[in-house]
């Protein structure tokens, strides 16, 4: 029996001696990449957080204790060893472990955590739950180096820092987030790594000053000189959290030491520990941005499985394409160069490019700024990530009608990244932002021109929603608000975006019943007042509206409300939707399965619509 099949708790991990420790670290990597391999998932976070995730587990009980991870990303040591080896074939699968901490799979995750910044601040809000509670439990948060370009990581370490509440926080600094990252903290860690002679002194002096109280004050003088020295900027010591490191992240003696010195003082506290992102496996720690988040590969060689050209790649491309005749337009991206398909604009315009880190409320009011003198700024985001620059969207952008484009990438179902990642709540957001445009292309040619459109015919600010992956068997090209694709008689299907390739699919199905679909594709659906909707229903008097959004704000409801203010009665309708929007992980196809949004879903609404007398909403 191997180390790792032993092992299925936190107790596991206490009971092997630390001569086993190495062997587990090694089976535990050898495990994720055959597992990573078959499934996809992120590989190269997790591969670097191996020996922090089984020090962690030596020094806390994680079903007691709160472990908070920052993204969640790199969580499946934790999950591999706290009872879910055996169900890791399943992970991102339907119906199997997700890729991020779920506290209802199991005890031992104790926060959910999908997007960065967040774990200081939950940490401390148990934290301090704790303590109002009198309870008797331990709290350790682990956050990335690239987490710290997110404003909300410094709310939660000023807030931690003020508290004096016994609370550690692990720093994972491996240089990266997904790319490398930016900014000025980066900059600010570059120097405490080539420093590690602080940790050394450090130590000394704790030995030294724990004997006698006047070698302490003598030497607490002498440590805080020698300290402004040996690093003369150390913002966390500034906030007023007590500082360790840095030390070794694949060191296991080391860091099970630093964490127990760090868990025992009893306040607020910054362990900063250097791991290398994609370690033991040489094709990630080569790359490690192409091997963060991957879909099936070779173990062997890490050959990736062919992906297919998708909407990022196209915009990319459209992108640099415009921007050629151009000089106004500038690119903007939060940490998501590759995947938001903006290599290319990188490579080709570097002086008009800026990658702001995981900042996306920031990246929104400097596109403000750069709108509002002149400049034509593009901002290329994912739809989940856009929620975060919600505020600074309306304040700052469209107060003032200011002229910029978002690119909302991955709007829609994304699938194996899971109920964090699924771009379902932006149509109910940007439909509320006033001023606001809201382009939806359903194939690459109508994303070229509706990014063309957008930049250079539209005043304020315009977003741009497309979905993740490709076009399937609508490819033609029409720029308007409303087309009707198909006439009908019996009943009006609207769609926009690739839902209407479901639309096209059912309602050759329903042709085959003797149903006569009219299909109505929506273009722009803000602002829009729907006159070819109405005027189909003025004429089917039934409405079967497509949408892979959740049900809050969706155009259906737009179209009923459109629909009473003209008087125009309907003898039936179906808002076909995601309900509330929390859709757990699987493949798109599965989802639009299983929660009814397929063209075999809709052939059966519009099947039952058509011989029905009620409105059902």
């Amino acid at each position: 029996m191997s180390i790792l099949e032993k092992i299925n708790s936190s107790a596991d991990i206490k009971a092997l001696s630390r001569a086993e420790l190495p062997a587990l670290c090694e089976e535990l990597r050898r495990f994720e990449i055959e597992g990573i391999s078959r499934t996809g998932g992120h590989l190269a976070s997790n591969l670097g957080t191996v020996e922090l995730t089984v020090a962690l587990h030596r020094v806390y009980d994680t079903a007691k204790d709160r472990l908070i991870f920052d993204v969640g990303h790199q969580s499946y040591t934790h999950k591999i060893i706290t009872g879910r080896r055996d169900q890791f074939g399943t992970l991102r699968q339907r119906g199997g472990i997700s890729g991020f901490p779920k506290p209802n799979e199991t005890i031992d995750d104790a926060f959910i955590a999908g997007h960065a910044s967040t774990s200081v601040s939950a940490a401390l809000g148990m934290a301090k739950a704790r303590t109002l509670q009198g309870a008797d439990y331990d709290v350790v948060a682990v956050i990335g180096d690239g987490a710290l370009t997110g404003g909300l990581s410094y709310e939660g370490l000023c807030n931690a820092a003020a508290s004096g509440e016994p609370l550690v926080i692990i720093l994972n600094d491996n240089n990266m987030s997904i790319s490398e990252n930016v900014g000025g903290m980066a900059r600010l860690l570059q120097a405490q790594r080539i420093k590690p002679g602080y940790t050394s002194f450090k130590k000394w002096f704790r030995n030294v000053s724990s004997r006698t109280r006047w070698i302490y004050d003598l030497a607490h003088s002498v440590k805080e000189w020698l300290k402004s020295r040996i690093l003369p900027s150390n913002v966390f010591s500034d906030l007023g959290l007590y500082y360790l490191g840095p030390v070794d992240g694949h060191n296991l003696v080391q860091l099970e030491n630093a964490i127990r010195l760090a868990r025992d003082l009893r306040k607020p506290v910054l362990l900063h520990v250097l791991t290398k992102k994609g370690k033991g496996c040489p094709y990630a720690e080569a790359h490690p941005d192409k091997y963060h988040g991957v879909g099936r590969f070779n173990p062997e060689t890490g050959e990736l499985a062919p992906v297919g050209m998708g909407f990022s790649d196209k915009l990319g491309e459209f992108l640099c394409e415009l921007a050629e005749h151009d000089e106004r337009i500038v690119a903007i991206t939060a940490a998501m160069t590759g995947g938001t398909g903006t290599e290319c604009f990188a490579a080709r315009f570097p002086k008009r490019f800026f990658d702001v880190g995981i900042a996306e409320g920031h990246a929104v009011t400097m596109a403000a700024g750069m709108a509002k003198q002149g400049l034509l700024p593009v901002f290329a985001v994912y739809s989940s990530f856009l929620q975060r620059g919600f505020d600074m969207m309306i304040h700052d952008v469209a107060l003032q009608r200011l002229h910029m484009v978002f690119c909302v990438d991955r709007a829609g179902l994304v699938g194996s990244d899971g109920e964090t990642h699924q771009g379902l709540f932006d149509i109910a957001y940007l439909g509320a932002v006033p001023n606001m445009t809201v382009l939806c292309p359903s194939s690459f040619a109508e994303l070229h021109d509706m990014l063309d459109y957008a930049l250079f015919n539209v005043e304020g600010p315009v977003a741009i929603r497309y979905p993740r992956g490709g076009e399937s068997r609508y490819t033609d090209c029409v720029m308007s608000a409303e087309t009707v694709l198909r006439e009908g008689s019996d009943l009006t299907m609207v769609c926009y975006g690739t839902m209407v390739n479901e639309a096209l699919d059912a309602a050759d199905k329903l042709a085959l019943q003797g149903i006569s679909a009219e299909i109505i594709k929506l273009g722009i659906v803000f602002p829009n007042p729907y006159e070819q909707c109405l005027a189909s229903l003025k004429k089917t008097k039934k409405l079967l509206a497509l949408e892979e959004v959740c049900a809050a704000g969706c155009i259906g409801r737009c179209i009923l409300d459109a629909c009473a203010e003209k008087q125009i009665g309907l003898c039936a309708a179906r808002l076909l939707n995601l309900g509330d929007g929390i859709i757990p992980h699987g493949t798109v196809e599965e989802l639009r399965r299983d929660y009814g949004i397929d063209a075999d879903a809709i052939v059966r609404a519009a099947s039952e619509l058509n011989g029905s007398d009620l409105v059902e909403t």
